[in-house]
Protein backbone atom coordinates (compact mmCIF):
# COMPACT_ATOMS: atom_id res chain seq x y z
CA UNK A 1 0.00 0.00 0.00
CA UNK A 2 1.41 3.34 -1.23
CA UNK A 3 1.37 6.25 1.54
CA UNK A 4 -0.94 8.11 -0.40
CA UNK A 5 -3.45 5.45 0.34
CA UNK A 6 -2.56 4.79 4.17
CA UNK A 7 -3.21 8.71 4.23
CA UNK A 8 -6.03 8.56 2.60
CA UNK A 9 -7.70 5.45 4.36
CA UNK A 10 -6.14 7.02 8.17
CA UNK A 11 -8.29 10.34 7.02
CA UNK A 12 -11.38 8.40 5.63
CA UNK A 13 -10.95 6.07 9.55
CA UNK A 14 -10.80 9.48 11.32
CA UNK A 15 -14.10 11.20 9.40
CA UNK A 16 -16.15 8.11 10.07
CA UNK A 17 -15.50 8.47 13.73
CA UNK A 18 -16.08 11.62 13.97
CA UNK A 19 -18.59 12.35 11.52
CA UNK A 20 -19.93 9.66 10.31
CA UNK A 21 -20.90 7.86 13.25
CA UNK A 22 -22.81 10.22 15.25
CA UNK A 23 -25.51 10.16 12.23
CA UNK A 24 -25.83 6.83 12.15
CA UNK A 25 -29.52 6.27 13.43
CA UNK A 26 -30.74 8.90 11.89
CA UNK A 27 -29.48 7.84 8.69
CA UNK A 28 -31.13 4.76 9.28
CA UNK A 29 -34.86 6.06 9.46
CA UNK A 30 -34.35 8.41 6.59
CA UNK A 31 -31.81 11.65 6.88
CA UNK A 32 -29.34 11.76 3.92
CA UNK A 33 -26.12 12.49 4.45
CA UNK A 34 -25.13 14.91 2.44
CA UNK A 35 -22.74 17.30 4.28
CA UNK A 36 -20.98 14.47 5.33
CA UNK A 37 -20.62 12.95 1.56
CA UNK A 38 -19.42 15.92 0.39
CA UNK A 39 -16.70 16.42 3.02
CA UNK A 40 -15.57 13.09 1.97
CA UNK A 41 -15.30 14.00 -1.17
CA UNK A 42 -12.91 16.65 -0.71
CA UNK A 43 -10.72 13.98 1.48
CA UNK A 44 -10.81 12.11 -2.04
CA UNK A 45 -13.06 9.59 -0.89
CA UNK A 46 -14.71 9.18 -3.97
CA UNK A 47 -11.77 9.06 -6.47
CA UNK A 48 -9.25 6.75 -5.66
CA UNK A 49 -9.61 5.12 -9.19
CA UNK A 50 -9.30 8.49 -11.26
CA UNK A 51 -6.04 10.12 -12.33
CA UNK A 52 -4.40 13.31 -10.82
CA UNK A 53 -4.79 14.58 -14.13
CA UNK A 54 -8.27 14.14 -13.98
CA UNK A 55 -9.61 14.88 -10.50
CA UNK A 56 -8.63 11.96 -8.59
CA UNK A 57 -5.90 10.82 -6.24
CA UNK A 58 -4.47 8.43 -8.73
CA UNK A 59 -4.96 4.84 -6.99
CA UNK A 60 -6.81 2.47 -8.10
CA UNK A 61 -9.99 0.92 -7.51
CA UNK A 62 -8.77 -1.60 -4.42
CA UNK A 63 -8.35 1.39 -2.84
CA UNK A 64 -11.60 2.75 -3.61
CA UNK A 65 -13.12 -0.73 -2.24
CA UNK A 66 -11.42 -0.25 0.94
CA UNK A 67 -12.33 3.38 0.98
CA UNK A 68 -16.09 1.93 1.12
CA UNK A 69 -15.40 -0.52 3.34
CA UNK A 70 -14.15 1.43 6.01
CA UNK A 71 -17.40 3.85 5.56
CA UNK A 72 -19.49 1.04 5.98
CA UNK A 73 -18.09 -0.65 9.30
CA UNK A 74 -20.09 2.68 10.47
CA UNK A 75 -23.07 2.80 8.27
CA UNK A 76 -23.86 0.21 5.37
CA UNK A 77 -26.24 2.58 3.85
CA UNK A 78 -23.57 5.53 3.67
CA UNK A 79 -20.93 2.81 2.34
CA UNK A 80 -24.03 2.35 -0.48
CA UNK A 81 -24.14 5.76 -1.22
CA UNK A 82 -20.07 5.84 -1.43
CA UNK A 83 -20.23 3.34 -4.37
CA UNK A 84 -22.87 5.21 -6.05
CA UNK A 85 -20.91 8.20 -6.20
CA UNK A 86 -17.74 6.38 -6.68
CA UNK A 87 -18.97 3.94 -9.34
CA UNK A 88 -20.69 7.11 -11.19
CA UNK A 89 -16.82 8.75 -11.13
CA UNK A 90 -15.96 4.93 -12.84
CA UNK A 91 -18.50 5.68 -15.54
CA UNK A 92 -17.30 8.84 -16.39
CA UNK A 93 -13.39 7.69 -16.43
CA UNK A 94 -14.17 5.21 -18.52
CA UNK A 95 -16.02 6.98 -20.97
CA UNK A 96 -16.01 6.34 -24.56
CA UNK A 97 -16.68 10.02 -25.30
CA UNK A 98 -14.55 12.86 -23.56
CA UNK A 99 -16.65 15.67 -23.83
CA UNK A 100 -19.36 13.91 -21.02
CA UNK A 101 -15.95 13.07 -19.06
CA UNK A 102 -15.10 16.54 -18.97
CA UNK A 103 -17.55 17.88 -18.20
CA UNK A 104 -18.31 15.92 -15.19
CA UNK A 105 -16.00 13.62 -14.12
CA UNK A 106 -13.90 16.23 -11.74
CA UNK A 107 -16.47 17.25 -10.05
CA UNK A 108 -17.70 13.77 -9.47
CA UNK A 109 -14.50 12.39 -7.99
CA UNK A 110 -14.26 15.69 -5.43
CA UNK A 111 -17.88 15.13 -4.13
CA UNK A 112 -18.88 18.64 -5.49
CA UNK A 113 -21.31 17.33 -8.06
CA UNK A 114 -23.56 14.67 -6.01
CA UNK A 115 -24.57 11.58 -8.25
CA UNK A 116 -26.51 8.27 -8.41
CA UNK A 117 -26.13 5.27 -10.75
CA UNK A 118 -29.51 3.92 -12.34
CA UNK A 119 -28.27 0.96 -14.04
CA UNK A 120 -30.29 -2.04 -12.21
CA UNK A 121 -32.62 -2.29 -14.89
CA UNK A 122 -30.33 -2.52 -17.50
CA UNK A 123 -27.94 -5.00 -15.79
CA UNK A 124 -30.58 -6.99 -15.15
CA UNK A 125 -32.04 -7.00 -19.02
CA UNK A 126 -28.97 -7.67 -19.97
CA UNK A 127 -28.73 -10.58 -17.94
CA UNK A 128 -32.29 -11.55 -18.79
CA UNK A 129 -33.98 -11.27 -16.32
CA UNK A 130 -36.47 -7.71 -17.19
CA UNK A 131 -37.04 -5.66 -19.55
CA UNK A 132 -35.54 -2.74 -20.24
CA UNK A 133 -37.89 0.30 -19.17
CA UNK A 134 -36.35 3.85 -20.41
CA UNK A 135 -36.52 4.19 -24.44
CA UNK A 136 -34.72 6.26 -26.57
CA UNK A 137 -35.02 7.61 -29.96
CA UNK A 138 -32.29 10.21 -32.16
CA UNK A 139 -33.03 13.47 -32.47
CA UNK A 140 -30.81 15.29 -34.44
CA UNK A 141 -28.14 16.35 -31.57
CA UNK A 142 -28.88 13.83 -29.57
CA UNK A 143 -31.69 11.65 -28.37
CA UNK A 144 -35.28 11.87 -26.22
CA UNK A 145 -35.54 9.74 -23.30
CA UNK A 146 -38.90 8.30 -22.19
CA UNK A 147 -40.51 5.83 -19.47
CA UNK A 148 -39.10 5.45 -15.32
CA UNK A 149 -37.20 3.71 -13.44
CA UNK A 150 -38.63 2.68 -9.71
CA UNK A 151 -35.81 3.07 -7.68
CA UNK A 152 -32.47 4.81 -8.06
CA UNK A 153 -30.72 6.39 -5.41
CA UNK A 154 -28.43 9.67 -4.13
CA UNK A 155 -30.23 11.71 -6.47
CA UNK A 156 -31.68 14.80 -6.38
CA UNK A 157 -32.82 17.96 -8.14
CA UNK A 158 -28.89 19.35 -7.82
CA UNK A 159 -27.46 15.61 -8.30
CA UNK A 160 -26.37 13.78 -11.55
CA UNK A 161 -27.96 10.44 -12.98
CA UNK A 162 -26.14 7.95 -15.01
CA UNK A 163 -28.71 5.28 -16.71
CA UNK A 164 -28.85 3.92 -19.93
CA UNK A 165 -31.81 3.00 -22.55
CA UNK A 166 -32.62 1.26 -25.42
CA UNK A 167 -32.41 2.64 -29.06
CA UNK A 168 -35.36 0.62 -31.30
CA UNK A 169 -33.20 -0.86 -34.14
CA UNK A 170 -29.85 0.50 -32.95
CA UNK A 171 -28.92 -1.25 -29.56
CA UNK A 172 -28.22 0.81 -26.04
CA UNK A 173 -27.17 3.97 -24.89
CA UNK A 174 -25.78 5.53 -21.80
CA UNK A 175 -25.71 9.03 -20.79
CA UNK A 176 -25.64 11.34 -17.74
CA UNK A 177 -28.20 13.53 -17.45
CA UNK A 178 -29.21 16.15 -14.41
CA UNK A 179 -32.05 16.19 -11.74
CA UNK A 180 -33.38 19.38 -12.76
CA UNK A 181 -33.81 18.81 -16.49
CA UNK A 182 -36.67 19.69 -18.13
CA UNK A 183 -39.37 16.58 -18.37
CA UNK A 184 -37.49 14.87 -15.48
CA UNK A 185 -39.77 14.22 -12.48
CA UNK A 186 -38.52 12.79 -9.21
CA UNK A 187 -41.04 10.82 -6.64
CA UNK A 188 -40.24 9.22 -3.56
CA UNK A 189 -40.44 5.64 -3.17
CA UNK A 190 -42.37 3.90 -0.56
CA UNK A 191 -40.36 3.51 2.73
CA UNK A 192 -37.82 0.74 2.92
CA UNK A 193 -37.02 -1.80 5.96
CA UNK A 194 -33.47 -0.29 5.92
CA UNK A 195 -31.25 2.14 3.59
CA UNK A 196 -34.00 4.81 4.30
CA UNK A 197 -31.22 7.18 4.24
CA UNK A 198 -29.98 6.69 0.68
CA UNK A 199 -31.95 9.62 -0.96
CA UNK A 200 -33.57 6.36 -3.64
CA UNK A 201 -36.62 7.89 -5.81
CA UNK A 202 -38.69 7.08 -8.75
CA UNK A 203 -37.40 8.82 -12.26
CA UNK A 204 -39.77 9.24 -14.74
CA UNK A 205 -38.62 11.04 -18.00
CA UNK A 206 -41.01 12.71 -20.55
CA UNK A 207 -39.39 12.83 -23.50
CA UNK A 208 -36.10 14.81 -21.74
CA UNK A 209 -33.85 15.83 -24.25
CA UNK A 210 -30.12 14.73 -23.80
CA UNK A 211 -27.15 16.51 -26.05
CA UNK A 212 -24.82 14.33 -27.90
CA UNK A 213 -22.00 15.63 -24.78
CA UNK A 214 -24.13 14.01 -22.36
CA UNK A 215 -23.76 10.88 -23.74
CA UNK A 216 -21.18 7.93 -22.30
CA UNK A 217 -21.50 5.64 -24.88
CA UNK A 218 -23.91 5.64 -28.09
CA UNK A 219 -25.32 2.35 -29.47
CA UNK A 220 -22.52 1.33 -31.28
CA UNK A 221 -20.09 1.74 -28.22
CA UNK A 222 -22.00 0.35 -25.71
CA UNK A 223 -21.08 -3.44 -25.89
CA UNK A 224 -17.32 -2.47 -25.61
CA UNK A 225 -18.17 0.21 -23.11
CA UNK A 226 -20.42 -2.42 -20.63
CA UNK A 227 -18.22 -5.24 -20.49
CA UNK A 228 -15.00 -2.09 -19.51
CA UNK A 229 -16.76 -1.11 -16.46
CA UNK A 230 -18.77 -3.71 -15.25
CA UNK A 231 -16.12 -5.58 -13.07
CA UNK A 232 -15.45 -2.35 -11.73
CA UNK A 233 -19.23 -1.73 -11.33
CA UNK A 234 -19.39 -5.18 -9.11
CA UNK A 235 -16.21 -5.19 -7.38
CA UNK A 236 -17.16 -1.51 -5.86
CA UNK A 237 -20.33 -3.30 -4.42
CA UNK A 238 -17.93 -5.76 -2.49
CA UNK A 239 -16.60 -3.02 -0.02
CA UNK A 240 -20.59 -2.28 1.84
CA UNK A 241 -20.56 -5.90 2.79
CA UNK A 242 -16.84 -6.58 3.65
CA UNK A 243 -17.29 -3.47 6.40
CA UNK A 244 -20.59 -4.74 7.70
CA UNK A 245 -18.88 -8.26 8.17
CA UNK A 246 -16.20 -6.73 9.77
CA UNK A 247 -18.53 -4.83 12.42
CA UNK A 248 -20.74 -7.74 13.13
CA UNK A 249 -17.25 -9.64 13.85
CA UNK A 250 -15.80 -6.74 16.16
CA UNK A 251 -19.55 -6.92 18.35
CA UNK A 252 -19.39 -10.40 18.39
CA UNK A 253 -15.95 -10.20 19.97
CA UNK A 254 -16.95 -7.60 22.28
CA UNK A 255 -19.81 -9.76 23.44
CA UNK A 256 -17.73 -12.52 23.94
CA UNK A 257 -16.12 -11.15 26.78
CA UNK A 258 -18.95 -11.93 29.15
CA UNK A 259 -20.74 -14.52 27.21
CA UNK A 260 -18.50 -16.70 25.13
CA UNK A 261 -18.94 -19.35 27.62
CA UNK A 262 -22.63 -19.62 25.62
CA UNK A 263 -22.03 -18.23 22.56
CA UNK A 264 -19.53 -20.99 21.85
CA UNK A 265 -22.45 -23.24 20.91
CA UNK A 266 -23.62 -21.51 17.95
CA UNK A 267 -22.49 -21.89 14.29
CA UNK A 268 -19.71 -19.36 13.21
CA UNK A 269 -17.65 -17.99 15.77
CA UNK A 270 -15.62 -14.87 15.07
CA UNK A 271 -12.74 -16.20 14.46
CA UNK A 272 -13.37 -18.51 11.48
CA UNK A 273 -15.53 -15.83 9.81
CA UNK A 274 -12.72 -13.55 10.10
CA UNK A 275 -10.32 -16.01 8.39
CA UNK A 276 -12.85 -15.78 5.51
CA UNK A 277 -13.02 -12.52 5.42
CA UNK A 278 -9.41 -11.91 5.27
CA UNK A 279 -9.31 -14.45 2.47
CA UNK A 280 -12.04 -12.89 0.75
CA UNK A 281 -10.51 -9.71 0.80
CA UNK A 282 -7.18 -10.74 -0.47
CA UNK A 283 -9.64 -12.10 -3.97
CA UNK A 284 -11.24 -8.74 -3.91
CA UNK A 285 -7.75 -6.76 -3.59
CA UNK A 286 -6.18 -8.88 -6.25
CA UNK A 287 -9.51 -8.53 -8.60
CA UNK A 288 -9.90 -4.47 -8.15
CA UNK A 289 -6.11 -3.81 -9.35
CA UNK A 290 -6.91 -6.48 -12.66
CA UNK A 291 -9.98 -4.25 -12.93
CA UNK A 292 -8.66 -0.74 -12.60
CA UNK A 293 -5.77 -2.41 -15.56
CA UNK A 294 -9.40 -3.56 -17.76
CA UNK A 295 -8.04 -7.39 -17.86
CA UNK A 296 -10.24 -8.83 -14.58
CA UNK A 297 -12.21 -11.94 -15.44
CA UNK A 298 -15.49 -11.48 -15.31
CA UNK A 299 -16.58 -15.10 -13.47
CA UNK A 300 -14.06 -14.54 -10.58
CA UNK A 301 -15.46 -10.95 -10.06
CA UNK A 302 -19.22 -12.22 -9.97
CA UNK A 303 -18.12 -15.30 -7.36
CA UNK A 304 -16.43 -12.77 -4.89
CA UNK A 305 -19.47 -10.77 -5.18
CA UNK A 306 -21.32 -13.42 -4.60
CA UNK A 307 -19.03 -14.51 -1.63
CA UNK A 308 -19.32 -10.69 -0.26
CA UNK A 309 -23.26 -11.43 0.21
CA UNK A 310 -22.99 -15.08 1.57
CA UNK A 311 -20.53 -14.09 4.03
CA UNK A 312 -22.46 -11.09 5.21
CA UNK A 313 -25.42 -12.56 5.50
CA UNK A 314 -23.87 -15.35 8.08
CA UNK A 315 -22.04 -12.83 9.80
CA UNK A 316 -24.87 -10.57 10.45
CA UNK A 317 -26.88 -13.70 11.74
CA UNK A 318 -24.18 -14.39 13.83
CA UNK A 319 -23.78 -11.06 15.38
CA UNK A 320 -27.79 -10.99 16.16
CA UNK A 321 -27.34 -14.57 17.86
CA UNK A 322 -24.31 -13.75 19.45
CA UNK A 323 -25.66 -10.30 21.08
CA UNK A 324 -29.44 -12.24 22.19
CA UNK A 325 -31.94 -9.74 23.01
CA UNK A 326 -29.35 -6.56 23.09
CA UNK A 327 -28.72 -6.88 19.28
CA UNK A 328 -32.50 -7.57 18.61
CA UNK A 329 -33.32 -3.68 20.33
CA UNK A 330 -33.22 -0.86 18.01
CA UNK A 331 -30.75 1.19 19.07
CA UNK A 332 -28.39 -1.54 19.00
CA UNK A 333 -26.24 -2.15 15.39
CA UNK A 334 -26.44 -5.88 15.28
CA UNK A 335 -30.30 -5.75 13.61
CA UNK A 336 -29.46 -2.42 11.51
CA UNK A 337 -26.50 -4.50 10.22
CA UNK A 338 -28.65 -7.80 9.49
CA UNK A 339 -31.12 -5.54 7.49
CA UNK A 340 -28.11 -4.28 5.44
CA UNK A 341 -26.86 -6.88 4.38
CA UNK A 342 -29.91 -8.34 2.93
CA UNK A 343 -29.79 -5.16 0.28
CA UNK A 344 -26.29 -6.34 0.27
CA UNK A 345 -27.75 -9.56 -0.95
CA UNK A 346 -30.49 -8.02 -3.07
CA UNK A 347 -29.47 -4.86 -4.95
CA UNK A 348 -28.53 -5.93 -8.42
CA UNK A 349 -26.81 -7.98 -8.99
CA UNK A 350 -28.41 -9.47 -6.37
CA UNK A 351 -27.71 -13.17 -4.90
CA UNK A 352 -30.11 -14.76 -7.16
CA UNK A 353 -28.65 -13.13 -10.44
CA UNK A 354 -24.98 -13.77 -9.47
CA UNK A 355 -25.72 -17.18 -9.36
CA UNK A 356 -27.46 -17.38 -12.81
CA UNK A 357 -25.02 -14.74 -14.25
CA UNK A 358 -21.94 -17.41 -12.90
CA UNK A 359 -24.52 -20.34 -14.20
CA UNK A 360 -24.79 -19.12 -17.57
CA UNK A 361 -20.72 -18.18 -17.87
CA UNK A 362 -19.73 -21.61 -16.96
CA UNK A 363 -22.36 -22.95 -19.03
CA UNK A 364 -20.48 -20.80 -21.82
CA UNK A 365 -17.27 -22.21 -20.75
CA UNK A 366 -18.18 -25.73 -20.97
CA UNK A 367 -19.56 -25.83 -24.80
CA UNK A 368 -16.17 -23.75 -25.54
CA UNK A 369 -13.69 -26.38 -23.81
Amino acid sequence: MTHSATTLLNAVDTQATQELAPLVNAIDEGQYPQAYLQNLGALGGFSASVPVDQGGLGLDLSVQVNVTTRVSRECGSTAFMVWCQSTCAWYLLNAANAPVRERYLAQVARGELLAGTGMSNTVKHLAGIEKINLRAARTENGYEISGSLPWVSNIGEDHLAIVAAHVEGEGYLMFAVRGNTPGLTLRRCLPFAGMEGTQTLTVRFDKVVISNDDVIAHPTQFKAYIQRIKPGFVLGQTGMGLGIIEASIASMRATNKTHSHVNVFLDDQADDLDAELQNLKQTISDLAAKAQRGDAPLLDVLKARLATSELALRATQSEVLHTGAKGYLMNHGAQRRQREAVFVAIVTPALKHLRKEINDLEQLQAKAA
